[in-house]
């Protein structure tokens, strides 16, 4: 490769424009196999077989020329709470009323009034990428059902964002596909639900009439240990231990839950585990065993 080319290359971070190097020089190195075009006005080397996502990312910008900021599953990826899947396009967000040709492979969206600067679009990892809860939100209806609540469960789960911004994001979506499923995903964070399991338990076992109020999520400290209690019922000191269909089985897991419910017997608390095949198979005999728990320890 011309050493004038490389440098414009290495200077660039991976990517050159035709007005960073002599006329005619790109088109020979393309020509050459040395060089491939990522997308209209810009080029990057050709020997990686396929171009590293945050390569994409950042071609996807400089094509768009400043305006736009990365979005929806893309942005999703840049946060960290979920890994865009190959074959998915690259998503920008731009101002309304830009009308780009859009290369294969990536998706543009329209935002009025969008300009890729704080409040609406941050800076992560050096790129502008649409603020985390809007992200979310955006990507829910492009997502496949089944695939929908993990990015919004686990971003709460990390301490990302909470139920109450991502609330406010969706008031920002009045027409947004799938809002009503995605108001009862929050309605059940908020409650302190922290997976698909606990929602479940929620809809269909802790609560109701006869159920006395439970606690999620509950942090309790034993010694220097400190623990969260998936459903706790405080005047009865029981915490029910919902276990997840991949824990199922796992030796190692079950040594730690069994040291784990000793700790907290130390402090009065019956631990009580159901198993995910009882809870989804057998709620209504689940919520019964509950119930007497609950009556033999008042």
């Amino acid at each position: 490769m011309n050493p004038v080319l490389a440098e414009a290359i290495a200077a660039g971070g991976g990517l050159v424009r035709p007005g960073e190097v002599p006329r005619g020089m790109l088109g020979r190195a393309v020509r050459a196999g040395e060089v491939r075009r990522l997308l209209p006005g810009v080029y990057a080397d050709a020997r990686p077989a396929n171009p590293a996502p945050e390569l994409l990312h950042r071609a996807a910008l400089a094509w768009a020329g400043g305006r736009a900021a990365l979005s929806h599953l893309t942005a999703m990826d840049v946060w960290g709470v979920r890994g865009q899947v190959a074959g998915e396009p690259v998503h920008l967000t731009v101002p309304a009323g830009a009308k780009p040709r859009v290369p294969a492979g990536f998706a543009v969206h329209q935002r009025l009034g969008f300009v890729p600067e704080p409040p609406q679009a941050l800076h992560r990892s050096g790129l502008p990428v649409i603020r985390l809860e809007r992200s979310l939100v955006e990507s829910w209806p492009v997502l496949a059902p089944a695939d929908r609540p993990e990015p919004v469960i686990r971003a709460v789960n990390d301490r990302l964002t909470t139920p109450a911004r991502l609330s406010a994001a969706l008031a920002e979506l009045p027409r947004l596909a799938g809002r009503a499923e995605l108001r009862t995903l929050l309605d059940r964070l908020a409650a302190g639900c922290r997976s698909m399991l606990e929602i479940w338990g929620h809809d269909h076992v802790f609560t109701g009439a006869e159920m006395p109020p439970m606690r999620r999520q509950v942090r309790i400290q034993v010694g220097t240990r400190r623990f969260y209690l998936d459903v706790y019922a405080e005047r009865e000191r029981v915490d029910f231990e919902l276990d997840g269909a991949t824990s199922h089985g796992d030796p190692r897991q079950r040594e730690i839950d069994l040291r784990r419910d000793a700790l907290l017997a130390t402090l009065g608390i019956l631990v009580v585990r159901y198993a995910h095949r009882r809870l989804i198979h057998e709620p209504a005999e689940v919520r019964r065993e509950v119930l007497a728990i609950l009556a033999s320890r008042r």
